[in-house]
């Protein structure tokens, strides 16, 4: 973090928090409790696999950081995709990968791909559009309005209307033979 920033953040920090000398875990969880509107995600390196330090708050607003060892300082990662060179990071577990339609989570709502997972209802309401599923009204509503690189998960993902087979954008789909 920038001098300015830090300085900015122990104005507004109800308790002091020097990150002069090598600010650690417990002066991030005191920003964390702090500024609980926000996530704060601590990466290690530029992978996504080396996370040290994350916030857990359910929240779509993020601050993601990069730690450097060497100089014992904390770089704010503007485009988070740009600094891993990935073409997903999943909001839920951090994870990279090429879509994020794909993408399997704990932490994200396989269906409507929000966070946190929908809550089942115990009727699954259907969607014409994309011949799909979902565990309840508001997990349906979302899943046309949740977007994922522009479109939303309606337009993205999409099951076949013959077998039922979750269609993948970059293979040719015919029905009852696996790939």
């Amino acid at each position: 973090m920038g001098i300015r920033y830090v300085k900015r953040l122990n104005i507004y920090c109800r308790q002091q928090v020097s990150v002069y000398n090598t600010g650690g875990i417990q002066e991030l969880q005191r920003f964390q409790e702090h500024f609980s509107e926000y996530r704060i995600v601590v990466y290690g390196g530029l992978d996504c696999r080396v996370i040290i330090f994350d916030g857990q708050v359910t929240s779509e607003k993020r601050i993601n950081l990069l730690y450097d060892d060497v100089n014992r300082h904390y770089h704010v990662i503007a485009n988070l995709t740009g600094a891993m060179v990935k073409r997903y990071v999943c909001k839920g577990c951090n994870k990279g990968g090429r879509t994020g339609v794909m993408h399997k989570c704990l932490e994200t709502c396989n269906d409507c791909m929000f966070i946190p997972p929908c809550v089942y209802s115990h009727v699954r309401i259907p969607c014409e559009s994309c011949n799909r599923t979902f565990r309840c009204q508001s997990c349906f509503d979302k899943h046309k309005t949740n977007k994922l690189k522009g479109k939303t998960v309606c337009e993205q993902k999409k099951n076949c209307a013959n077998c039922g087979i979750l269609l993948y954008p970059e293979q040719k789909h015919e029905c009852f033979k696996p790939f």
